[in-house]
């Protein structure tokens, strides 16, 4: 499981829920510890992942209005997910598309 520095308080709650989940949450770094500037490279790789992962919900939310989820039944919204993220991947892969296109 991924997640910023707020979550590190959280660890026991994140074990006992999901056993097998690996902790991957950034960790809180000391200011001039022997290891500052190794704890800062592990948690900005952690952060980079992240950052991928969330860009693709960002676009949904914003581009498609999926900030409020109305009940209309788990298939139907599953459905309505499903494709959103579908069109969310299209729209984030549009450029190397339009220049193969081109080429």
């Amino acid at each position: 499981m991924f997640g910023d520095c707020a979550y590190a308080a959280q660890q026991a709650t994140i074990q006992a829920k999901a056993p097998g989940a690996q902790d991957l949450t950034n960790k809180t770094v000391r200011k001039g510890s022997v290891t500052e500037e190794l704890e800062r490279m592990v948690n900005r790789a952690k952060s980079r992942t992240r950052a991928r992962v969330e860009h693709v919900f960002g676009v949904v939310k914003r581009l498609w209005g999926f900030n409020k989820v109305r009940y209309r039944g788990l298939a139907k919204n599953a459905t309505r997910a499903f494709v959103t993220l579908a069109m969310a991947n299209i729209y984030l892969a549009r450029r190397p598309l339009l220049t193969q296109l081109r080429a």
